[in-house]
């Protein structure tokens, strides 16, 4: 294979944990709580949604947990339904999967510039340059976002070792502050904030509480993505894969229950019905402002909040801007996307080409405003959904025609529980796509669902040439070159 990266690799367990973890915890808790309470009719059926999707994402995490050290190789999913299905099941996969990571990298943007404009009122002086759906977009929202993309340019740049190293910092002060902000949740906890229990405000499509518990998988998905990220860096791994795998089940376990255990102590320690409707951003941060008003705590609560969110959302753009260019670099070994897309830098290995593209997928976010967060989430979440059903799909496959594969780990509950991951994403995805259901992802975003399919073909057609001046098993090899060298460090270190 070609442009072989000369530097050493060795992102270790806590780090692809800080990966995954970090990038999924990044804006729920802070910004997000709000809308979960409203979309789900009160805080109480919105935290037993989270455990519903818990329930139903254990199985996807097991079978990640299975696939990545069966597969060590950069592209997750891709990779995956490349070995199990064959090329075109693999280009679906990856598309799909890249057009929800390159949706992230503009929703990052968008977030960080709002939140800094909270901490720093000064990037939104003077008239907004224009006015996009219904959100102004100011000339301080554009320079900061786009100096704040440079850096993470230039940190992934030079190598996956530094990317992680930022990442820890960043994850441990953002677990701390949403610790931190449930002890003060349960200072002020009163059983009465909760109630009613459940009542649609009008917001979905549903009529009980358990309809509202299942609401939270329109979004569920999108904010528990980050864990699509370590498959992604696997070729960076220092230790074993087997251990690189189950960072990815832990990661969607811990994920679920910290968005669970926020919603009940937040939700508790003032009126939700109060607190969905503050649209000022950050959520939290401006909830506890009031809780603890006239107080000392009240200020640091506050600017803690609005730190820890800024602070969620750098770790989430950080390693989608990792993630997604190891996710072009998988699709252009292949010839799925313009093979320039898999150089690697000489000097730190880093796929740089593909780097320069989430450079400016990053700046585009602050031209775009939050006006389009919406749609941009449940776009993403119908595309992961896919991603995590072919996944599913393709353990079964496997393990058919291909039981001589190394399995580091094996699933407990084996194939049973890979189908029961498969067809629980399959039902998941029906019901994004039906209105009136209460998982509808909306019209906007099924839209921009089949645009992305639309491109997805043109593209696929454009690269066409390309993939014919080489054979299948010269583009087969390009993908796969790395994971017998991964199986043998394996081995060896068992």
């Amino acid at each position: 294979m070609s442009n072989t990266p000369q530097t050493k690799k060795g992102l270790g367990t806590f780090d692809f944990f800080c990966v995954g973890f970090g990038a999924i915890v990044v804006v729920g808790w802070a910004v997000s709580l709000n809308k979960w309470m409203a979309s789900a009719g009160g805080p109480v059926p919105a935290a037993l949604g989270y455990l519903i999707t818990l329930v139903l994402m254990v199985p996807v995490g097991l079978c990640f947990a299975e696939l990545v050290p069966m597969l060590p190789v950069a592209g997750g999913t891709t990779a995956f339904t490349y070995r199990a299905f064959g090329e075109k099941a693999s280009y679906v996969a990856g598309w799909l999967t890249l057009g929800a990571f390159l949706t992230l990298m503009p929703w990052e943007a968008i977030y960080v510039v709002d939140i800094a404009s909270i901490l720093f009122p000064a990037l939104k002086a003077g008239a907004p340059l224009y006015v996009l759906a219904g959100s102004d977009i100011y000339l301080g929202h554009i320079v900061v976002g786009t100096i704040i993309a440079l850096f993470f340019f230039y940190i992934n740049y030079k190598g996956a070792d530094l990317a992680a190293g930022l990442q820890k910092v960043l994850c441990i002060f953002l677990i701390g502050v949403g610790v931190l902000s449930m002890v003060c949740g349960l200072v002020k906890f009163d059983v009465n904030n909760l109630m009613p229990v459940y009542e649609n405000i009008g917001t979905s499509a549903h009529n009980s509480m358990f309809g509202g518990m299942f609401a939270i998988l329109a979004t569920s998905p999108f904010f528990l993505c980050g864990f699509e990220n370590i498959p992604q860096a696997v070729e960076d791994a220092g230790g074993s894969h087997k251990k690189v795998g189950f960072t990815v089940l832990l990661s969607i376990i811990m994920a679920c229950l910290f968005y669970a255990l926020l919603l009940f102590c937040i939700g508790a320690a003032w009126p939700w019905q109060d607190f969905y409707l503050n649209t000022e951003s950050p959520a939290a941060a401006n909830v506890f402002a009031k809780i603890f008003a006239g107080s000392a705590m009240g200020n640091v609560m506050y600017i803690l909040l609005c730190a820890g969110a800024l602070c969620g959302l750098l770790t989430t753009w950080n390693s989608f801007f990792m993630g997604t260019a190891n996710l072009m670099m998988a699709l252009a070994r292949t010839h799925m996307l313009p093979f320039a897309l898999s150089k690697r830098s000489a000097k730190t290995g880093t796929p740089v080409n593909a780097l320069i593209v989430c450079l400016v997928a990053s700046i585009v976010g602050p031209f775009l405003g939050l006006g389009l967060i919406d749609p941009l989430t449940t776009f993403s979440a119908a595309a992961y959904v896919v991603s995590w059903g072919l996944a599913a799909f393709c353990l079964i496959k496997l393990r058919k025609t291909e039981p001589n594969l190394p399995r580091p780990y094996k699933i407990p509950g084996g194939l049973p529980m890979a189908w029961f991951a498969a067809l629980s994403m399959v039902a998941i995805l029906i019901m994004m796509f039906i209105p009136g259901t209460p998982a509808y992802i909306g019209g906007m975003a099924v839209k921009m669902f089949l645009a992305w399919c639309v491109v997805g073909v043109a593209m696929f057609l454009a690269t066409a040439p390309s993939r014919n001046q080489k054979s299948p098993e010269e583009r087969y090899n390009n993908l796969f070159a790395n994971a017998a060298q991964h199986h043998q460090k394996d081995l060896m270190m068992d």
